[in-house]
């Protein structure tokens, strides 16, 4: 079974991509990408998993967006539950500028067997897609008080975020279950700036949808939420530590 993440550019720019391998022990990394289009990831995809292959695909977009104006109830539930967090998500809806090209890009997966997967039974093999935030996801998976905040602001300030979160990644990935060992070496360095560290950021955010993604393979309900369904639109999250919750109550 094959997991893959992808921090997908909604309109223009690049895409990070990355492709996660279960073994006895765990998970391992196997790619660690970027690309310019969405045709170069769907060409990639078509590179890690062969059409009969199980594989699950968590996409930073979202691939369902059946409202025509305002937002979907996962973005209401988003901003309810992870707000707080500065985690709250971009709207969506079929009148965004976005809209067309992502839902095409989810109808891509589907034509390829990956079917949408708000429902899950723990690690049935298959061929799955799933919307994923990575905000909300490091917001519990490396129990933070507030996001991360690599993607606007300052660049030293963008740098040392960046930097964080991949040392949250090699730290802490390894420590859960399914374990993925990241030794230092096979993530990108933190750059000084430019469109370098952008091209970074990408790719740390699909090391993260791309765990997500297996972690809600491998528990289903047990351990993850679903905000919203596959009729309205769905994100996944990984559940809370239990100590998360009684702290937060």
């Amino acid at each position: 079974m094959r997991f893959l993440g992808i921090d997908l550019g909604w309109q223009s720019g690049g895409s990070g991509v990355c492709c996660l391998q279960r073994t006895a022990a765990g998970l391992e990394l196997v790619t660690l990408a970027h690309y310019a289009s969405r045709a170069d990831v769907l060409a990639w995809i078509d590179r890690q998993v062969a059409p009969d292959e199980p594989a699950l695909i968590a996409v930073d977009a979202p691939t369902l967006i059946p409202n025509a104006t305002g937002m979907r109830i996962c973005d209401r539930l988003a901003h309810r539950y992870f707000g707080k967090y500065d985690a709250g998500c971009y709207p969506a809806n079929r009148d965004r500028p976005f809209a067309a090209t992502l839902i095409d890009f989810g109808l891509a997966l589907e034509a390829r067997g990956f079917r949408h997967a708000p429902t899950m039974t723990p690690q049935k093999v298959g061929r799955y897609q799933i919307e994923l935030f990575p905000h909300p996801a490091t917001i519990h998976l490396f129990r933070l008080e507030r996001i991360l905040k690599y993607k606007k602001g300052r660049i030293a300030a963008r740098r040392q975020a960046l930097d964080q979160l991949r040392s949250l990644q090699i730290a802490t990935f390894p420590t859960l279950t399914p374990a993925l060992p990241l030794p230092a070496q096979v993530l990108p360095a933190v750059p000084s700036g430019g469109q370098a560290l952008k091209v970074v950021e990408d790719q740390l955010d699909s090391v993260t949808c791309a765990y997500a993604g297996a972690h809600w393979w491998w528990w289903g309900l047990a351990r993850n939420w679903v905000l919203g369904d596959g009729a309205a639109g769905y994100i996944v999250v990984p559940a809370p530590y239990a100590d998360q919750i009684c702290s937060s109550e």
